[in-house]
């Protein structure tokens, strides 16, 4: 993640290899036929075509920086060769149009894609004369898919608190991806835990001295957090046995733990309350968030992310806070997909439906 950009991709051709080695004899090609691959790259690029794009920075913890500003598929297709991998990438796709694509598929009612997962980002369709950045051939349909890198969305409105600046002015893209660091995977664990840091030095919540443990940045993971939110023992044993294990917190009391849970619902409520306030968002600008007379359309959003599917308690508040700004009536024409992988097979749809070899057959 923080190496070479020769490192990252030769790894991944190195597991595309692994797993094409397993293949069973029925998905053989024929003689002469190169295999194409959809290749799902969730970082902002700037996408010239369908199958070439260049990196327009790193989010999410990754970071080498002679990559920026170079071709992903590139980058990719020399790894492959490398590997002796016969392939060519026909569609490099962000995982939320990925997502969108998979989505769209299966059910013509979905116009918007969201990801909550380690990071967060969504993507929507447009009518392409309401996009005047565009400069290209118009689009066949009058349509076009918007990436919105709304992870980078960032407004004085944002309810900024001081552990949030202070954990991004320590990240490694500082100033970058406000939104997602208060609403994703990679970030809520952390918020907690600079909270609890902060209430160990100050008011000695764990007592005389401050747990050496909670002074590691990330010590504290999302998915840790999530357990010790969903904990429904009566002694919350899930919270003592995650400080202890992951904290190395042993002696910790009834009410203490319960004002751990507490936080953990703070910092989860908040950001999904964001994520929620985002889609409202995009509904809006679809024209999305009023009702029109006799209009009984669908507007369904796929979802996708290991945040969303995990979290239960993030998912559920996200909905009810999009349920409470839409009003009753309009939310029941809204309809929330979990949508397990989109973003693979939407990027293997979009890889097949610009294949080369389409003309011939």
């Amino acid at each position: 993640m923080t190496g070479t950009s020769d490192a990252l991709f030769d790894y991944i051709a190195a597991e595309l290899a692994k797993f094409v080695s397993q293949e069973s004899e029925e998905f053989k090609l024929s003689p002469g036929r190169q295999r194409e691959l959809g290749f799902t790259f969730s970082f902002p690029v700037m996408q010239t075509s369908i199958n070439t794009g260049t990196l327009v920075r790193w989010t999410k913890g990754f970071s080498i920086d002679e990559m920026v500003g170079r071709d992903v598929v590139e980058e990719l297709s020399r790894a492959m060769a490398k590997q002796g991998l016969d392939m060519s990438v026909s569609a490099l796709v962000n995982d939320t149009v990925g997502t969108l694509a998979g989505g769209r598929y299966t059910n013509k009612d979905v116009v918007a894609a969201v990801i909550l997962g380690t990071g967060s980002n969504a993507a929507y369709v447009e009518r392409a004369q309401a996009i005047p950045k565009w400069h290209g051939v118009p689009s066949k349909s009058g349509e076009m898919v918007i990436n919105m890198e709304w992870g980078n969305f960032r407004s004085s409105h944002l309810p900024l608190s001081e552990y949030d600046n202070a954990m991004d002015a320590e990240s490694l893209n500082p100033g970058e991806q406000i939104f997602e660091k208060m609403i994703s995977g990679m970030y809520l664990g952390e918020i907690v835990r600079r909270v609890l840091l902060r209430m160990a030095q100050e008011a000695a919540f764990f007592g005389d001295t401050v747990p050496p443990k909670l002074e590691v940045p990330f010590a504290l993971r999302t998915p840790d957090m999530s357990a010790m939110h969903h904990d429904t023992s009566s002694d919350l044993k899930v919270v003592e046995t995650k400080l202890k294990d992951i904290l190395e917190i042993s002696s910790t009391s009834l009410s203490m733990r319960k004002t751990i849970v507490e936080l953990c619902n703070i910092v989860a409520t908040r950001g999904a309350r964001l994520a929620a306030a985002g889609i409202l968002g995009v509904l809006k600008k679809m024209g999305r968030d009023a009702a029109k007379d006799g209009d009984k359309q669908k507007t369904v959003i796929a979802m996708d992310g290991g945040l969303y599917e995990h979290y239960a308690e993030y998912s559920k508040c996200l909905e009810n806070t999009l349920e409470e700004l839409l009003g009753e009536e309009l939310f029941k024409n809204i309809v929330i997909e979990h949508s397990n992988d989109g973003s693979g097979i939407g990027a293997a749809l979009l890889a097949a439906s610009h294949s080369k070899y389409l003309q011939d057959e």
